[in-house]
Formats: C-alpha cells, sequence, structure tokens
C-alpha cells in the first residue's frame, strides 16, 4: 500500500519516527503551524487544496497528520481515494496516545497550556500581538482597544501551568529545560509527562480501528461531531 501523507510540521519528529517503522511507502508533505492562525475556514481551504492536489493514480489512501484542529478539517473532501483522519480535537490528544487520557488530565490541571518539541521548534510563543493598551486605545477607540487588550491578555489569567509532552522522539534535554524555563518565567507551575505515539504507529501502519480513525470513502466528507467520535462522514453535495 501506498499512502500519502499530508500533515502539520509540529509533528514531523514524531511522525518521522513512526515513518521509520511503517511497513508501507509514505510521501510526506509537512504543512506550516501557521495554518491553525488562520481560522477554522481558511485553515480548511488549505488543507483541501492539499488534499486535491494528491495524484490519485500514486496512492492508496491519504492520511491526515492533523486532528479537528478548530474546525481546520471541518467539511474537507475526499475526491478519489480514501481519507483518513484521526479521531481527536487537536494534537495534543494524539501526542498523548488517547482523547480519554487528555481528558483526564486536562479536568485535572485546569488552566494547562502544553509544549513539545515541535511546539518549541516551530511555534514557540503563545500567539498574542504585543501592542500596549494605550497602543490598542489609539488604533480602535477607547471601548474598541479596552476590549482588544483585555482579549488579547486574557491567557495571563487563563493558564497557570506548562506541561511538557516528552515524545522520547528528542535528541537531548535541551526541549524539556527550554519548557521548564518558560514555566519559571510565567510563574507558572510545571509538569512532565510522556508521550505515547500509538496514533502515528497506527495511522502510518493501516491500523485504522473505528474508534481512532474516520475513514472517509471518496465522494464523502468530513464532519465534526458534538459527541465522542469528535469526527463523522456524509455524502459530499
Amino acid at each position: 500500500m501506498r499512502l500519502k501523507l499530508i500533515a502539520c510540521e509540529v509533528l514531523c519528529r514524531e511522525l518521522s519516527a513512526a515513518l521509520a517503522h511503517a511497513p508501507h511507502q509514505v510521501d510526506i508533505e509537512f504543512l506550516p503551524k501557521g495554518l491553525h492562525d488562520l481560522g477554522g475556514r481558511p485553515m480548511q481551504a488549505r488543507l483541501q487544496e492539499a488534499i486535491d492536489a494528491v495524484d490519485s493514480e500514486r496512492y492508496d489512501a491519504i492520511v491526515m497528520g492533523y486532528a479537528l484542529c478548530g474546525n481546520g478539517a471541518n467539511g474537507l473532501v475526499s475526491r478519489t481515494v480514501p481519507l483518513v483522519i484521526p479521531r481527536a480535537h487537536d494534537c495534543i490528544a494524539l501526542l498523548m496516545g488517547s482523547r480519554e487520557r487528555y481528558s483526564e488530565y486536562f479536568d485535572r490541571n485546569p488552566g494547562v497550556y502544553f509544549r513539545s518539541t515541535g511546539w518549541l521548534e516551530r511555534g514557540s510563543e503563545l500567539e498574542q500581538p504585543g501592542y500596549s493598551l494605550e497602543e490598542l486605545i489609539g488604533r480602535y477607540g477607547d471601548d474598541n482597544g479596552n476590549y482588544l487588550y483585555q482579549h488579547l491578555h486574557h491567557y495571563r489569567s487563563a493558564y497557570c501551568q506548562l506541561t511538557y509532552i516528552r515524545t522520547g522522539v528528542e535528541p537531548d534535554a535541551r526541549f524539556e529545560e527550554q519548557a521548564r524555563s518558560e514555566a519559571e518565567k510565567r510563574g507558572w507551575k510545571f509538569d512532565l509527562v510522556d508521550s505515547d505515539l500509538r496514533y502515528f504507529e497506527a495511522l502510518l501502519n493501516g491500523s485504522w480501528d473505528d474508534s481512532d480513525f474516520l475513514v472517509v470513502p471518496p465522494g464523502w466528507r468530513v464532519v465534526a461531531r458534538y459527541d465522542d467520535g469528535i469526527l463523522d462522514k456524509e455524502p459530499a453535495s
């Protein structure tokens, strides 16, 4: 079987490690982390563009190194070959190995912000513009400026802990040390959890159990669901 993998660059190291042991031929296309910052619809459009560019004569399936990711996967259409995507809300669940583990950890640790090797390498900063209150008021007026300032800086009160996900593919301890340093700088609690890369291994092995993966046949599209399944499929109009 020959697979086309379209994935976020944040997962480059983890997917590359799984690829080294995959029984199938896999061709990889990594897309920039910045797609997440565009919002759901623009991100979906860029992912669909990458899917549509795949040569259907060369591949048996397209596998996605993405989860629902802020609805970026909602509406993706499989045109000519099956499309496979993990059933998860975001890449943190993928890195932790299961939706259940992610949910349990999050419930026990409210206000947690996650880091991994990929996020430190390719998207290390919290995505917040560095505008002062005075600058925003000057640009947008008193009411809008105050609103934007509170919104853009809400994360300072929302987060109180930084958790580094250690995947086992790190070359050394520098990423963990960087995460510890960031937590200390922000005055947040630091925690360390070990990853489980089973999602990535199963994705590239072709082990697409329905509880963990959505397989979308040609002519169907991905639909977001607000239940434990997270993703479903329906005929594309």
